[in-house]
C-alpha cells in the first residue's frame, strides 16, 4: 500500500496562486521540481512526502490554448528543468487552474496527464514521475500522483505551512462522526477541525519537561497519530515534571517513550503512538519524522534543535519549537521565568537566523554529544564556552510553554485569534513580568532557505553524521 502527500510552503501557494489566477478566468499552469521523502513502515505501508523545491511558472504566451476550461502549453520549459530533476533525483508536479470551479479532474485532463507523466517516466527513469494538481478559485488544492504506465492514484493529503496551517484530505472530513471523547473539542472549534486533527500526524521530539505535556494535549484533542523521539531513560529527578511518570519507572530505568505510549494506550483513546527510543541523530528517525504533517521540539541542546529546523526546512514541515529559562541562585532566589515558542515556517528564518543561538554554540553543542572528552578539554581550556546542562525545571512553568504551543498550534489550523497568524512568529512569556509578547516573522534564512523542499539527498540533511550505508 502506498501513501503519498503533497506539501508546499505558504509562500509557494501564494506564488502559484498569483500566476494561475491572473484575473482573466482563463486556465493557467505551473510546473514544480519537487523533493521526496520515503519511508517504508513495518506494517509494509510506503509513505512518500512530496515536497515543493523549485516553481517554474508556464507563461501565458507559451500556451496555444488558453480558456476557462482547457490550457494547451508547450513543453518546451521542460528541457530546462528535466536536466535538474535527474540529476537531483527530483520529481515533477504540474498544477493548473480550474476558474470555473470544476473540484475535479476533467476527461481532458485525465488525456494530457497520461500523455505528459509517461514521457516524464522515460526521461527521468522512474515509475514515479510526479504528481498532476489542480487549483480552485478559492485556493484549495487536489492533487493525484501519475506512474510511469499514466495509471491514476490519490494523493491522500495536501498541506500548506505558511502561518495558517491548511490541509486538504483525500477523504471528505464530514464523513466520520464524532465521539464523545472529542465532543467537547468539536464544540469549540467544530467538527471539521476535529476530524482534521484525528486525521495528522504530528512528531514530538523530547518528551520529558515540556514535551510530556505537549504528548498529554495532542492525544487528548485526538490527534491521529503520535511520533515520540527520545532515548533517555526515566530518571527520579525527572518524576517531578514528566506526567504519568512514577517512582518505579525511574527505579526500573524506563523509557520515556515506553512510558508515554502506555500512559496514552491505558486511556483507551484511539491515538496510534509510534515511540522511538533514539535521539535525532539517526538517519531512520529522520526519515520517520520526514513523514509527520507537523513537529514539536522540545529539546534543550542547541545542536539537535538545529537538525530538527534543518529536518523540517528540506520537508517542508511547520515546526514549533519550545523554550524555558529559568535565572535562579538554587537557593529559592528567582531573577527569571520565562519561555518561548517559535512557530517556523519551512522557508521562513530560522532559530539561527532569529538569533536563538550562535555558531559557536553550535559547535560546542556538537562536540559534547560526539567528543565529550576533547569538549571538556576546550571548556577548560576556555577555547570554548561550556553548554549550561540541568537547567532548573518547574512543572507548572513547562506546562504553561506547552500550553502556549498547542495553542499557537490550534491558532493555525482553525482561525480563531484575533490578531492575523502572519503577524505572530514567536511568542514569548515572561512570569515574572507578567507579560506575553509576539513578534514578526524576519527574513527567510540564507543558511537554509535555498533547501526548502529538497527531500532525501545523500547525506540525509546535506549532514555527513547521517551518511547511510549504501545497500
Amino acid at each position: 500500500m502506498n501513501r503519498t502527500k503533497l506539501r508546499l510552503t505558504g509562500r509557494q501557494h501564494a506564488a502559484l496562486y498569483k500566476h494561475l489566477f491572473p484575473g482573466d478566468g482563463k486556465e493557467a499552469v505551473v510546473l514544480a521540481l519537487c523533493g521526496v521523502g520515503e519511508w517504508r513502515a513495518e506494517d509494509g505501508v510506503y509513505q512518500r512526502s512530496v515536497c515543493i523545491h523549485k516553481i517554474y511558472p508556464v507563461p501565458y504566451d507559451a500556451c496555444s490554448v488558453r480558456r476557462e476550461d482547457r490550457v494547451t502549453w508547450s513543453t518546451e520549459i521542460l528541457h530546462g528543468i528535466l536536466p535538474e530533476a535527474q540529476r537531483k533525483k527530483l520529481v515533477i508536479l504540474k498544477i493548473h487552474s480550474h476558474p470555473t470551479g470544476l473540484a475535479r479532474f476533467s476527461s481532458y485532463d485525465d488525456e494530457s496527464d497520461q500523455e505528459l507523466f509517461k514521457g516524464l517516466s522515460g526521461w527521468l527513469n522512474t515509475d514515479f514521475p510526479g504528481i498532476s494538481a489542480i487549483m480552485l478559485q478559492d485556493g484549495r488544492m487536489i492533487a493525484r500522483v501519475v506512474n510511469g504506465e499514466g495509471l491514476f492514484n490519490d494523493v491522500v493529503s495536501i498541506s500548506v505551512g505558511g502561518p495558517d496551517l491548511k490541509f486538504w484530505q483525500t477523504e471528505s472530513l464530514e464523513s466520520r462522526g464524532i465521539p464523545d471523547f472529542m465532543i467537547r473539542t468539536a464544540q469549540a472549534f467544530g467538527q471539521g477541525t476535529t476530524e482534521l486533527l484525528s486525521r495528522l500526524s504530528i512528531g514530538v521530539v523530547g518528551v520529558s519537561g515540556t514535551g510530556s505535556p505537549v504528548v498529554e494535549m495532542l492525544f487528548r484533542l485526538g490527534v491521529g497519530e503520535l511520533v515520540l523521539v527520545d532515548g533517555d531513560i526515566v530518571e527520579e529527578k525527572n518524576v517531578n515534571r514528566i506526567y504519568n511518570s512514577t517512582m518505579s519507572d525511574a527505579l526500573e530505568a524506563r523509557l520515556k517513550v515506553d512510558l508515554l505510549a502506555a500512559a496514552i494506550h491505558r486511556t483507551g483513546l484511539p491515538t496510534k503512538v509510534v515511540p522511538i527510543p533514539k535521539d535525532l541523530f539517526h538517519p531512520e528517525v529522520v526519515r520517520r519524522l520526514a513523514q509527520c504533517d507537523v513537529i514539536f521540539g522540545c529539546m534543550d541542546s542547541v545542536d539537535g534543535r538545529d537538525l530538527l529546523n534543518r529536518l523540517c526546512t528540506f520537508y517542508s514541515i511547520p515546526y514549533f519549537d519550545l523554550g524555558v529559562f529559568l535565572d535562579a541562585d538554587g537557593q529559592g532566589g528567582v531573577d527569571q521565568v520565562c519561555g518561548t515558542v517559535h512557530y517556523l515556517q519551512p522557508d521562513g528564518s530560522s532559530l539561527f537566523s532569529r538569533g536563538v543561538y550562535t555558531e559557536e554554540e553550535l559547535r560546542a553543542s556538537a562536540l559534547r554529544r560526539t567528543d565529550p572528552e576533547q569538549y571538556r578539554e576546550q571548556v577548560d581550556s576556555k577555547y570554548i564556552r561550556g553548554v549550561q546542562v540541568d537547567r532548573p525545571a518547574v512543572i507548572s512553568v513547562n506546562t504553561l510553554v506547552a500550553s502556549l504551543a498547542v495553542n499557537d498550534f490550534l491558532a493555525r489550523v482553525h482561525l480563531f485569534r484575533d490578531d492575523p497568524n502572519e503577524d505572530i512568529a514567536s511568542l514569548r512569556v515572561s512570569l515574572n513580568q507578567t507579560r506575553l509578547i509576539p513578534e514578526q516573522e524576519g527574513e527567510p534564512c540564507r543558511v537554509l532557505e535555498k533547501f526548502t523542499g529538497r527531500g532525501d539527498l545523500r547525506p540525509l540533511l546535506n549532514m555527513p553524521i547521517l551518511s547511510e550505508r549504501s545497500h
